[in-house]
């Protein structure tokens, strides 16, 4: 059985993300039948950074100002410590995250990715993980920061690194499954 059948997954990245925390959720996803899409900036192929050097390309789906969030049902962000750098200083990839928020849709952030989610103003009283370095950015940004291998708080699910990808993938599913979450909130 598809649990996620008609389930369309935005997936914002751009140069310089975890490759692992890309294609690992991603490849969950959909063999859960879920559509997935690349969404960047730039249209072309970006590469992820992998062992400390660049990966092997991936292939952009659409650019963000090609899409809508309301094409899509939930949403991931990859970490690595270049791609939500880069992404948070693009105001069209900020109002897409701030978005799902404001949809009420499902979103995963891990490792560094949650910092995307602290430029789109929307952690503020939630609960939530990400890699240790990034925790007292969480802090000052009203959010209560865990040191655990996943968090689940009303639909936005984090994770701390590559090693907890088990986990955070298999929370994933179940929340993107569960649709929109009437506790999410921008």
């Amino acid at each position: 059985m598809s649990l996620l059948k008609d389930v369309r997954v935005a997936i914002l990245a751009t140069n310089g993300f975890e490759e692992s925390e890309l294609l690992e959720p991603r490849k969950a996803l959909e063999k859960e039948g879920a559509e997935t899409f690349v969404i960047a900036p730039d249209a072309g192929k970006i590469k992820g950074w992998k062992d400390g050097n660049w990966s092997d390309p991936v292939t952009v789906d659409a650019r963000i100002d090609q899409v809508s969030p309301s094409d899509f049902d939930a949403l991931l962000i990859p970490g690595g410590v270049i791609n939500p750098d880069q992404l948070r200083r693009d105001m069209g990839a900020v109002e897409f995250v701030r978005a799902f928020f404001k949809d009420q849709k499902p979103v995963g952030a891990i490792c560094h990715g949650p910092q995307l989610l602290i430029e789109a103003e929307v952690t503020n009283g939630r609960t939530l993980t990400s890699f240790a370095s990034i925790r007292k950015d969480l802090e000052n940004s009203g959010a209560q920061w865990v040191d655990e291998e996943v968090v689940v708080d009303q639909g936005l699910v984090t994770s701390r690194s590559p090693k907890d990808l088990p986990a955070f993938n298999k929370k994933l599913v179940e929340e993107f499954r569960e649709g929109k979450h009437a506790g999410q909130r921008a």
